[in-house]
C-alpha cells in the first residue's frame, strides 16, 4: 500500500508534529509513505508564539518531509495537489486540527482522483476559540474526505453533525514515549534549581498557555490548598501572561508558584513530571489533550475536568480524578488524590492503560481501517 501523510512535521514544532512523526515512524514499518508537510504553516502575524521552528538546540525526530504546503498561497495548493496526484498513492492521510487550514486541504483532496482513498485524521473539528466561519470551513473539510481517525467523543460528535454518514473510527490517543525514563525527584529538582521544594507537593501544568485550559481555575484552586502543595506552570503563553501574573500576586501565592514561560523541549520535559505529584488539566473546554498522555508515560495521575473527550481516558481513583470546573472542587479533588496515593498504585493502573494505548496499536488500527474500507 502507498500512503502520501500531509501533516506538520520536522522542522515544525509541537504535538501536532511529534504526533505525526511517531505515527509515520510506525507506518513506515508496514508501508510505503510519503511525508509532505508546510512550506509555511502559519504566517507569522497569526502566530502567537516565539517560533514554529525546532531550534538547534533541540533535539527533533527528523522526520524526511518534503516542505511544499504554504497556508495561504492558493497557488502552492494546486502544486501540492497535482504532487500528490503524480504520486498516485492508494490512500492519502491528511491532519486537521484548526479551521485555518481547511482552505488548503480542501483543495487538494478535491483535486486528487476517484481511486484515492481520503482518510482524515482529525484532532479538532471545531477550534476551542471559536469564530464565525469555522462551521462553514470545516463542513468543507468534511466534505472533502472518504473517512475519519479521532480521538474522542466530542470529535466524532461533531463530525456526526456535518456529516451523518461519516465512516468514522475512534481510537484512544496513543501515550507519548519519546521523552526517556523518569529521573530521580531530587535529580530533576537539582536540574530545574528548584531544590528547596523537596518537601512540597508539586502540581504540574504543563503545554501551551491559552484561556481555555483553565489555568485562571487552578491558580484559584492553589488558594484552597494547604502550603505544601506547590504549582508548576511549564509552557509557552499564547497572548500575554499578565493577568495570571496578576492574580497570583493578589492570591498571595507568589510564593508556591514557579512559571516557566517558554516552550519546553523534549529533552527537557522529563524533569518537570519527574518531580509532580500530579498534572492538571483544568480545561475549560476541549476535544482531547495529548498533555494526559505524557503525565501518562510518566505514570503521573492526572486531574481533569470534563470537559470534550478529557474524561475518556481517566479511570476515577486509579488513574488520577474528574472534577468540575470550580476551584473549590478541584482543590478537594487534589486533597482526595494525594490521600488516595498512600493506598493506590496509581502507577499500575497507569501502565495497564498504556499498554492498550500505544503507537503500534494506533497505527496497525487504523491500516485495518482503511484496508476495510478499500476493500468495499
Amino acid at each position: 500500500m502507498k500512503i502520501v501523510f500531509l501533516s506538520a512535521f520536522y522542522p515544525f514544532r509541537g504535538g501536532i508534529s511529534q504526533f505525526s512523526g511517531l505515527i509515520f515512524r510506525e507506518l513506515e514499518k508496514k508501508v510505503s509513505v510519503i511525508p509532505l508537510t508546510f512550506k509555511r504553516q502559519y504566517p507569522n502575524f497569526l502566530f502567537p508564539g516565539k517560533t514554529q521552528l525546532v531550534t538547534t538546540e533541540e533535539k527533533a525526530d527528523k522526520i524526511p518531509a518534503e516542505q511544499c504546503l504554504d497556508s495561504i498561497n492558493p497557488i502552492s495548493y494546486i502544486s501540492t495537489a497535482l504532487k500528490i496526484r503524480k504520486i498516485t498513492p492508494e490512500v492519502l492521510i491528511t491532519r486537521y486540527w484548526m479551521s485555518f487550514f481547511s482552505p488548503a486541504l480542501s483543495v487538494i483532496l478535491r483535486l486528487q482522483i476517484k481511486r484515492t482513498l481520503k482518510i482524515a485524521l482529525v484532532d479538532n473539528a471545531i477550534p476551542h476559540e471559536k469564530r464565525f466561519f469555522d462551521s462553514f470551513l470545516t463542513r468543507l473539510y468534511v466534505n472533502s474526505n472518504d473517512a475519519f481517525i479521532v480521538m474522542s467523543d466530542q470529535v466524532k460528535n461533531d463530525i456526526l453533525y456535518f456529516r451523518k454518514d461519516a465512516k468514522i473510527l475512534q481510537l484512544p490517543h496513543p501515550v507519548y514515549n519519546q521523552f526517556g525514563a523518569r529521573l530521580e525527584r531530587k535529580d530533576a529538582l537539582k536540574n530545574l534549581n528548584l531544590e528547596h521544594l523537596n518537601e512540597k507537593k508539586i502540581l504540574l501544568f504543563f503545554g501551551l498557555i491559552r484561556d481555555y485550559k483553565g489555568l485562571d481555575l487552578l491558580i484559584n484552586a492553589l488558594s484552597e490548598l494547604p502550603l505544601d502543595f506547590y504549582l508548576i506552570i511549564a509552557g509557552e503563553c499564547y497572548g500575554s501572561f499578565e493577568k495570571y501574573e496578576i492574580q497570583i500576586s493578589s492570591l498571595g501565592l507568589s510564593e508556591r508558584v514557579t512559571v516557566f514561560n517558554q516552550y519546553i523541549p523534549d529533552d527537557e520535559v522529563t524533569n518537570f513530571f519527574s518531580v509532580a505529584e500530579m498534572c492538571m488539566l483544568t480545561y475549560h473546554s476541549a476535544t482531547q489533550s495529548g498533555i494526559t498522555n505524557i503525565a501518562y508515560h510518566f505514570e503521573i495521575p492526572v486531574v481533569v475536568t470534563p470537559v470534550g473527550g478529557l474524561a475518556e481516558n481517566v479511570l476515577e481513583g486509579k488513574t488520577g480524578g474528574i472534577v468540575k470546573g470550580n476551584p473549590k472542587l478541584i482543590a478537594e479533588k487534589v486533597i482526595e488524590l494525594a490521600h488516595l496515593k498512600q493506598t493506590v498504585d496509581f502507577a499500575q493502573y497507569i501502565r495497564e492503560l498504556n499498554r492498550q494505548n500505544d503507537w503500534t496499536a494506533f497505527t496497525e488500527k487504523s491500516l485495518q481501517f482503511i484496508k476495510d474500507l478499500k476493500a468495499v
